[in-house]
């Protein structure tokens, strides 16, 4: 009995135990740190970041008319935990511009700015969109993030940018209209109260940003925005600024992260904030992700995708739980991370430390800080996020992400903040629908070499064999798509008979699939013809085979790639064709046939099929000749040199190229049988004897080869 259960528990036993490697990841990366080395690179890197995260922490949970410690407290424990459960060992955790425009949108369907519940619901979002993470991360879906096209990032960044210029405009002028994420109403409200100007607070502003911008040349090691805030909040206590009416930040508590106190289960929160939870996890995981992926890709690293999301999911959890909201990973810290020397994670998750120790000693100056050059330091920011040179190459260089890109910014100028970004990915996916859904299926011809395909634009093509390759899976979205190309083809070319698909870009093939090569199966050999392919990869392979498509098409019908053409050409197509009724020399085999441009066709009254040959066995003209009374006359039709090679001992030699000019010579009294190597040409011939008015005309069955087979004597010369 209980080696019955044991045996039931294993496969959860096993699952716990390749869950358990994603949570253990803080005892690799302590177990492999080289302190000596280390400690001190690591311990520089995180001060600077914390420096640069300060005045971010403070200016983006204002963006989301949050209280500023509650940035702070993201700050802190994000940094901690995104840098110890992620992959990355450069990727920075916390508050961004773009996450915390998102993350405001959809906190205003929840409740009201400045609020209790509306600082509960923050945090509620963060716990959301972390578990949303982390479930992604632990059921390996990390490939998902792939889905989400790289214009969408673009066009979202760009919008929220605006939207973001023109809601710091409020403090900027010291209006007092309320936050909103829709751009034309925020833009009425400011001409409704432009009369209302606060002047000195336009030049608080405008001296912080013009700080930021003498700072901005020495890089990210130079902390413009924390010089800023700093000279701000000087200026505003010696001057007493706040006493001509400029609005300051106010004190900032001095204590660890709290805990919050959120509900545990709340249906109604949760209907509310969820399209925004999938919003907030989507834009951060696909921002996280690019940055991580740059930043390994440049030091030779190898990244985890499923463990980052992870990593990025319980920064988020814990956050929420901390009295802070939702976070992801910063291209700007990250990269304050790289050129600051850090060298493991404990650098980023120092700068949380950092951080923590830096509020409790200055949290009291924050008092001085004024809300208009944090607004400075904003539209700054959100200048930054519209990547024009990122925006003229998506433009330059792709009508599809192109189109992306607008509409995921008109969509976030337009539409509630969070839908714009499930807009923009609705878009990306459906133009990926749309690739998979049309793929390639061009007519293709060898090159002049004749080691390469060619699309068969501007090129000769076969009579006979018609040859299209499909670029992509042939699945229910695709299979109409393919299927008209190939009929199109077709009715283009009535006279290709036979037709060779190749397959090897094709990865996968469903059941739609099968049914759809079927059709065209049944198509070309209604009209006498058949359908080969090459190139057929395992999986498609066995796709066919389980749905029995391999005993429709038969097993000599699938070819290998590198000798496709030459057995077509010396086992399917008629050479009589060839000679006579086509002009071109599309194949390398093509090339030794003899094609004089004066017979290139047959005379009209010899066209076939006008009749139809009888065939003798091998066993049956093998008799005939052996008769004492025989009048058979063995007739070859193939060229001088292959009857030299190859032959009947009592045959004679007339190339079916002569046969319209030199066939009424034959005997008229002698039954004549014709032979060539696997008995096409030879039914021309008889035929076209019939044509001429020979009474009697005969083909031999499966030609040389089929005579070579029954064991029967060859001549050679």
């Amino acid at each position: 009995m209980n080696a019955r259960l044991a045996d039931r528990l294993q496969p959860v036993r096993r699952w716990f135990a390749a869950e358990s490697v994603f949570f253990a990841r803080p005892a690799a990366i302590f177990r492999g740190y080289d302190r000596p080395a280390n400690l001190k690179p690591d311990l520089l890197a995180g001060l600077t970041i914390a420096v640069v995260l300060l005045p971010q922490a403070i200016a983006f949970a204002t963006l989301a008319e949050l209280p500023p410690q509650m940035g702070l407290y993201t700050g802190v424990v994000a940094a901690i935990v995104g840098a110890l459960w992620g992959s990355s060992r450069l990727l920075q955790t916390g508050p961004t511009n773009t996450s915390s425009m998102l993350i405001f949108a959809t906190l205003l369907t929840a409740a009201t700015p400045g609020t209790d519940e509306y600082i509960r619901a923050a945090g509620y979002l963060a716990v959301m969109v972390g578990v949303l993470r982390l479930t992604l991360g632990l059921a390996r879906l990390g490939v998902l993030v792939h889905f989400v096209a790289d214009s969408v990032i673009v066009g979202f960044a760009a919008g929220a940018g605006v939207l973001i210029g023109l809601n710091e405009m409020r403090h900027v002028l010291r209006v007092d209209i309320p936050s909103t994420p829709e751009a034309g109403l925020t833009v009425r409200m400011l001409l409704l109260q432009i009369h209302h100007i606060h002047w000195t607070s336009v030049l608080v502003t405008l001296g912080a940003m013009l700080i930021m911008l003498m700072f901005k040349r020495g890089g990210p090691r130079v902390p413009g925005a924390f010089v800023a805030m700093a000279a701000a909040s000087a200026a505003t206590a010696l001057l007493n600024l706040d006493d001509q009416g400029v609005k300051v930040l106010g004190a900032i508590p001095r204590s660890l992260p709290p805990l919050a106190h959120l509900p545990l289960v709340n249906m109604a929160l949760i209907w509310r904030l969820a399209p925004g939870a999938v919003a907030v996890a989507a834009i951060g995981l696909v921002e996280s992700m690019s940055m991580a992926r740059t930043l390994a890709a440049r030091d030779s690293e190898r990244l985890d995708i499923n463990q980052e999301f992870v990593g990025q999911g319980l920064a988020s959890v814990a956050s929420g739980l901390f009295s802070g909201f939702a976070c992801t990973g910063s291209w700007l810290r990250s990269a304050t991370n790289r050129e600051a020397g850090g060298r493991t994670p404990i650098a980023a998750a120092s700068s949380g430390v950092w951080l923590l120790l830096i509020t409790l000693a200055a949290a009291p100056l924050a008092a001085y800080l004024p809300r208009a050059a944090l607004a400075g330091i904003l539209i700054l920011t959100a200048a930054n996020l519209i990547d024009r040179k990122e925006i003229v190459r998506v433009i330059r260089t792709s009508r599809g992400d192109t189109s992306i890109m607008v509409a995921t910014f008109v969509s976030a100028l337009t539409m509630p903040l969070q839908f714009a970004i499930l807009a923009g990915v609705l878009v990306s996916f459906g133009r990926f629908l749309l690739k998979t859904s049309t793929p390639g299926v061009n007519p293709v011809v060898p090159d002049e070499n004749f080691r390469h395909f060619v699309r068969a634009e501007g090129h000769p093509s076969c009579p006979q064999l018609g040859i299209i390759e499909i670029e992509g899976p042939l699945y229910f979205g695709a299979v109409n798509h393919v299927e008209d190309a190939i009929r199109a083809n077709h009715e283009a070319h009535p006279r290709q008979k036979f037709l060779l698909l190749r397959l090897h870009m094709v990865d996968h093939c469903d059941v739609s699939g099968i049914h759809m090569l079927e059709s065209v199966v049944r198509l070309y050999r209604r009209r006498g013809g058949d359908v080969f392919l090459e190139g057929v990869r395992p999986d498609v392979r066995q796709m066919c085979t389980l749905y029995g498509f391999d005993a429709l098409l038969g097993a000599d019908n699938v070819l290998d790639q590198h000798n496709a053409i030459s057995h077509l050409f010396h086992k399917v197509l008629n050479p009589g064709f060839c000679v006579y009724e086509c002009t071109e020399r599309v194949f390398g085999e093509c090339q030794a046939i003899p094609k004089d441009p004066h017979l290139a066709r047959l005379p009209d009254f010899a066209q076939l099929p006008e009749h139809t040959p009888a065939e003798l066995s091998p066993s049956d003209l093998r008799a005939r000749l052996e008769a004492p009374d025989s009048t058979t006359l063995v007739i070859d039709v193939g060229e001088p040199g292959e009857f030299r090679g190859w032959h009947i001992g009592q045959a004679r030699n007339l190339p079916l190229r002569l046969m319209a000019l030199e066939g009424t010579s034959l005997p008229q009294d002698r039954e004549l049988v014709f032979v060539s190597r696997i008995g096409r040409r030879s039914a021309m011939a008889a035929g076209i004897m019939l044509d001429l008015g020979h009474p009697q005309a005969f083909t031999l069955r499966g030609g040389m080869l089929a005579w070579e087979a029954a064991g029967f004597p060859i001549a050679v010369e």
